[in-house]
C-alpha cells in the first residue's frame, strides 16, 4: 500500500459510513421517528398517573398519534412511523376499553414487540434475516446480500440476531411487571424502555454493517443493462 492508497481507502469507508448512517436514519425514522413511538405513551402514562382517568388517558393519546399524523401531511413528508404510532394507541385504546383495565393499554404493543423479536431469530435461522429484508431496499440491493453477497449477510445475520435478542430481553421486563405491577409503574417502565434498546439496536446494526462489504446496486446494475441493450439495438447490423 502506497501514501496514496491510505486516504482513497480511508474516504471510500467514511463514505460507506455515511451511507449506513443515512440508510438507517431513513427506515427507522430518526429523532423524530423516535419521539412519535414515545410521546403517545408518556402522555397517556402520564395523564394516569395524575387523575387514574382510563378514557381520558386514551383520548389523549389518541389524539396525540392522530395530530402528529396531521403534521406529517402538512409538511408533506413520509407518514409510516406516524401511522404505525396511530394504529398501536389505537389498538391499545380498544384493547384497555374493552377490558377496563388500562394496563392492557400497553398490551397490544408488547405482544407486537414479542412477536418481532421471534421474527428476527426466526428469519435469521431460517437464512433470510429480518433486518436484510427490511434494509435491502433502502439500499438498493433487494436481495442480492443473500446470494451476491455473503459477508454481507453475515452482518445481516448479526444484526438480526442482536435485535432479536435485545427485545426478548425487553419482554423479560415488561411481561412480569404486566401481571404483577400497577398500571402507573408498568407504564413508566415502558416509557423508559422505549429508546435506550433501540439505540443499542441500531448502534449494533450500525457497527456491523460499517464493517460489512458494500451493498451491490441493483438498480444501477438494471439501468447499466438496459443503456447496454438500447446501444446494441442502435447500433446498425452488419
Amino acid at each position: 500500500m502506497t501514501s496514496l492508497d491510505k486516504p482513497t481507502e480511508d474516504t471510500a469507508a467514511d463514505d460507506a459510513r455515511a451511507v449506513t448512517e443515512a440508510a438507517l436514519f431513513e427506515a427507522f425514522g430518526g429523532v423524530r421517528g423516535m419521539v412519535e413511538t414515545v410521546l403517545p405513551g408518556l402522555l397517556f402514562v402520564t395523564i394516569f398517573t395524575i387523575n387514574k382517568d382510563l378514557h381520558l388517558s386514551a383520548i389523549a393519546a389518541l389524539a396525540v398519534s392522530l395530530i402528529l399524523v396531521v403534521v406529517r401531511l402538512a409538511m408533506k413528508d413520509t407518514v409510516k412511523h406516524a401511522f404505525s404510532g396511530v394504529f398501536g394507541v389505537a389498538f391499545g385504546v380498544v384493547f384497555a376499553m374493552m377490558t377496563g383495565n388500562a394496563k392492557d393499554f400497553y398490551l397490544p404493543g408488547m405482544l407486537y414487540t414479542l412477536g418481532l423479536a421471534l421474527a428476527y431469530i426466526v428469519t435469521t435461522l431460517a437464512g433470510v434475516p429480518l433486518i436484510g429484508l427490511i434494509l435491502g431496499p433502502v439500499f438498493k440491493e433487494n436481495l442480492s446480500w443473500r446470494t451476491r453477497n455473503p459477508g454481507r449477510k453475515k452482518a445481516y445475520a448479526k444484526a438480526s440476531w442482536a435485535w432479536g435478542l435485545i427485545l426478548l430481553a425487553k419482554c423479560a421486563v415488561l411481561f412480569p411487571l404486566y401481571w404483577w405491577a400497577d398500571t402507573t409503574q408498568l407504564g413508566w417502565v415502558l416509557v423508559a424502555l422505549k429508546i435506550p434498546p433501540f439505540l443499542l439496536a441500531v448502534w449494533l446494526t450500525w457497527v456491523f454493517l460499517a464493517k460489512a462489504p458494500a451493498p451491490i446496486d441493483v438498480f444501477a446494475e438494471m439501468e447499466a443493462e438496459e443503456k447496454a441493450e438500447r446501444e446494441r439495438a442502435a447500433r446498425p447490423a452488419e
